[in-house]
């Protein structure tokens, strides 16, 4: 049983001297002692109740302090995008297309921008072509392979590479200009070149 606080006492002082009248049965002094006594363990309670409520202040600060430095490391760190990025969903199918065979908008497209370096996209509702040139080139027997294609969680992931004329073979003297065409399923997703 806990120890008696001071409502408790009280009850126990003024119930003393107040115990003459008693009802036929012989009870008053009993029921007045219980009411006091539940009175009193719903003080204690509430007591109990604001004491905790007193930490919740401190508690309430650290954890707004903890979210306003966490946060912006985890945003911070969810924006980053790594090139070796472990998020591969799946690799997509793909073939590559010769220039004259791609839709007429994307030929023109390629045929004004292939002086320099470009990389781009181009949709027609039904395939994504996903083209790369590497600009000009001093002689002919250049070609390009399509090392990586495949779907992330946010982006499409494609990872080229210019390969020069074989040694030994000898090369075409005229400057070339050495694009790939690369015709995959319809995706919205934004491609990130490597």
């Amino acid at each position: 049983m806990n120890k008696p606080d001071r409502c408790e006492m009280r009850t126990y002082a003024e119930m003393a001297g107040n115990c003459g009248e008693k009802d036929v049965s012989g009870n008053i002094c009993e029921e007045k002692r219980r009411n006091r006594r539940d009175v009193c363990a719903k003080r204690r309670a509430d007591r109990a109740a604001l004491r905790g409520n007193r930490l919740w202040p401190v508690c309430g600060l650290a954890r707004l302090l903890a979210v306003v430095l966490l946060l912006p490391a985890l945003l911070l760190g969810a924006c980053t995008m790594d090139k070796t990025d472990d998020g591969k969903v799946r690799d997509l199918e793909f073939t590559v297309i010769g220039e004259g065979d791609a839709p007429q908008e994307l030929q023109d497209i390629i045929a004004q921008k292939k002086a320099q370096p470009f990389k781009l996209t181009y949709s027609d509702d039904q395939n994504l072509y996903i083209v790369v040139g590497y600009g000009p080139q001093s002689t002919g027997g250049y070609s390009i392979t399509v090392e990586e294609l495949y779907l992330t969680e946010n982006s499409i992931f494609i990872n080229t590479e210019l390969l020069g004329p074989a040694k030994g073979e000898p090369a075409a003297p005229e400057t070339s200009y050495p694009v790939v065409v690369v015709k995959t399923e319809y995706l919205e997703d934004p491609v990130v070149f490597d």
